[in-house]
């Protein structure tokens, strides 16, 4: 009879729990880190105005009509030269045109532009890093060589060659801004790789007869590629400026396209009589860079509180 008991007992002991996925969040998790996202950006009102402006510029990018339902590119020339007002609240050109409706439509090309930009710079930039420092030996040092050239050159400069030689155009001068910014993210994305490969996992993996691919998609690239995704949010402010400037120069876009740096370029010779021609596109253009710069200043440093 004691026999049969400890045998029942035995049936009905629990077997061992079965350990959860660290990786895995469950939905209690994740509805936890939606919360402390929400209470991290509510107690820091200038993170927030920043979100605010970033946000307010992706939909002007991709539904301008939600802000305006006024044409870009028609003009009324007796009402050009307005002042700001309720009518038009960034003013008239030197057509007619509304300066408002032109810096909401010109979000869109900017934004296409600087995408397009970051897109080049972290794909370009992260596959020289990443086969640079898992292959290493002589394909490291010729990589690495080449991009301290590109480290040379000053970004504005090398940006114009680049646009000179492809031409004209909006993603022409996205293609130049990006590929100015290949050597940081190599240089980023090297470093991490080179790091990554020396941790115990990946030790563990190659002692264990893991192929070489197999550790790089499973454990070098998942682990590098935090401080390059940051990276890449950092850029977009920068890109933001070279495009614009760019654009200044006259390398964007052709007239009438209402890119933000060519409205800067357009005000510039009526400043005396029209100031707002200049001062409010530009404007939108700082408060742009400057959102973004905040927002990713703090990205990066909620990383870097994380363990």
């Amino acid at each position: 009879m004691s026999q049969s008991l400890l045998d029942g007992q035995a049936e009905a002991a629990p077997g061992p729990a079965r350990p959860l996925d660290p990786r895995t969040p469950s939905p209690a998790g994740r509805v936890t880190g939606l919360r402390q996202a929400l209470r991290f950006v509510l107690r820091r009102p200038g993170l927030l105005l920043s979100v605010v402006v970033l946000v307010l510029v992706v939909l002007a990018a991709f539904r301008p009509e939600l802000f305006t339902s006024q044409d870009p590119l028609k003009g009324v020339p007796s009402q050009n030269f307005r002042g700001p007002s309720g009518s038009h609240w960034f003013g008239t050109d030197e057509l007619g045109r509304d300066v408002f409706s032109r810096v909401v439509h010109g979000a869109q090309l900017s934004l296409k532009a600087t995408l397009i930009a970051v897109l080049v710079a972290f794909v370009v930039g992260g596959l020289l890093g990443v086969v640079a420092g898992f292959t290493g030996r002589w394909v490291d040092d010729v990589l690495m060589r080449f991009v301290d050239i590109l480290l040379s050159i000053p970004a504005l400069f090398l940006s114009l060659a680049m646009v000179t030689a492809l031409g004209y155009g909006t993603v022409k001068v996205a293609v130049a801004v990006g590929i100015a910014s290949v050597a940081s993210f190599a240089r980023v994305a090297r470093a991490e790789v080179l790091r990554v490969r020396q941790a115990v996992f990946v030790e563990a993996a190659r002692s264990s007869g893991a192929r070489w691919y197999s550790m790089l998609a499973r454990h070098v690239l998942p682990n590098a590629a935090g401080p390059v995704v940051v990276l890449a949010t950092l850029d977009l402010g920068s890109s933001i400026l070279a495009v614009s400037a760019l654009s200044f120069l006259g390398y964007g876009a052709p007239p009438p396209a209402p890119e933000w740096g060519t409205l800067i370029s357009d005000g510039r010779n009526y400043l005396s009589n029209a100031w707002w021609l200049t001062a409010l596109p530009g404007l939108a253009v700082a408060a742009t860079v400057l959102a973004t710069n905040r927002v990713a200043r703090a990205l990066d440093g909620e990383r870097g509180r994380r363990p």
